[in-house]
C-alpha cells in the first residue's frame, strides 16, 4: 500500500485585513507540511444557496442582474448568501421568495460545492425546487433583477454559447440535469 503524502497546512496565526459587511479577508501564516513558514490570503464567506426552480411547463426560473465586480449583467439561478445561524433549506426557500416571489412545495438537496478553493471558504448549497406557486417578491432595497424563465434545453444551450458563465449557474444546472435524468423526470 502507498504511504499518503501530508498535504496539511497548519495555522501559525491570523490576522484580519479587512472586514465587510458581508465579507472578511483575512491574512494566516502557515506551516507547511514541510515545516516551512508560508503566507495564505482569503475570503471568509458565510456560505450561499442556489435554487434550480422549475415552473409545472418545464421552464427553469432565471435572473439578469448586474454584478458590480465585473461591470456587466449576468444571467443566473436564484441565489443567495445565507444569515448568521440560518439553515441551509431555510436560506433556499428565502431566496427564492425574496427574489421572484415563487414558493416551492417540494424541495430536493442537490448537494454543495466550492466555487473559489484558492481564495475564499465559501459553500454553495444547491437545492432543486418544484410544486411553484407565483407570489409577490420580497427583494432587499438595493436588489434589482429581472426574473424570465426557459425552457431547460435552452439553459443548457446559453451555457454551451457562452450567454450564461455565472460559475454557480453552470454547476446548479449540470447537477439538476443529472438528478432530472436519474429519476427519470422529462425536462
Amino acid at each position: 500500500m502507498q504511504n499518503k503524502v501530508d498535504l496539511i497546512e497548519h495555522c501559525v496565526s491570523s490576522n484580519t485585513l479587512v472586514e465587510g459587511g458581508m465579507l472578511t479577508v483575512k491574512r494566516d501564516q502557515v506551516r507547511l507540511p514541510n515545516g516551512n513558514l508560508s503566507q495564505r490570503e482569503y475570503v471568509v464567506h458565510p456560505g450561499a444557496v442556489v435554487i434550480v426552480a422549475i415552473l409545472a411547463n418545464g421552464n427553469v426560473v432565471l435572473e439578469r442582474q448586474f454584478r458590480y465586480p465585473l461591470h456587466q449583467v449576468f444571467i443566473e439561478l436564484p441565489a443567495g448568501k445565507m444569515d448568521a445561524n440560518e439553515a441551509v433549506l431555510a436560506a433556499g426557500q428565502r431566496e427564492l421568495t425574496e427574489e421572484t416571489g415563487y414558493v416551492a412545495r417540494s424541495w430536493v438537496n442537490l448537494g454543495y460545492h466550492h466555487p473559489c478553493i484558492g481564495y475564499s471558504n465559501e459553500v454553495i448549497h444547491m437545492y432543486l425546487a418544484t410544486g411553484l406557486i407565483a407570489g409577490e417578491h420580497k427583494r432587499d432595497e438595493d436588489e434589482t433583477l429581472e426574473v424570465f424563465d426557459v425552457p431547460f434545453a435552452r439553459c443548457i444551450e446559453m451555457v454551451e454559447c457562452g450567454e450564461i458563465t455565472d460559475s454557480k449557474t453552470i454547476t446548479a444546472l449540470f447537477i439538476a440535469e443529472k438528478y432530472l435524468v436519474k429519476h427519470h423526470v422529462d425536462i
